[in-house]
């Protein structure tokens, strides 16, 4: 079994993720559609600059931590949780950062708006399913 830190910093990383994840959907996506164009583009740009540099050291502290837990153990939880980080760094790069671009470029309409909040459900229940199983899977094998 991995270092019990290693738990405590996925715990906190997992949780950090579905706080951040569930503030975009429901709010910080929502509200692009409010925004006149120029505005949005405006926003959009500080927007992106910082959300960057929250999710990003996040997503990647979550991705070595997954990495290591699955070092030293490979079973269901760890086989599982690369899985699903492997579906919401796919989503991520596939569907949002295009349509982010399009926003960036002044490209953004009411579908291509309205497809973020759709589309970001995916990731929504993928980190809340990570912190679900995550807490899970510590209470059962808490000391």
């Amino acid at each position: 079994m991995w270092p019990e830190w290693i738990s405590l910093l996925r715990l906190s990383a997992d949780a950090g993720l579905v706080v951040l994840i569930w503030m975009v959907q429901g709010i910080i996506y929502p509200s692009f559609r409010y925004f006149s164009s120029d505005v949005l583009q405006e926003w959009h740009h500080r927007y992106t600059r910082w959300i960057g540099g929250i999710v990003m050291p996040l997503m990647l502290i979550q991705l070595g931590l997954i990495l290591s837990q699955l070092w030293w153990v490979k079973n269901g939880y760890t086989i599982s949780s690369l899985i699903l980080l492997i579906l919401v760094w796919l989503s991520t790069f596939i569907q949002f950062v295009p349509r982010h671009q399009k926003i960036a470029n002044n490209q953004a309409t009411k579908a291509l708006l309205n497809q973020l909040v759709k589309l970001n459900w995916i990731r929504t229940i993928i980190w809340t399913a990570m912190f679900i199983i995550t807490l899970t899977y510590l209470l059962a094998f808490a000391k």
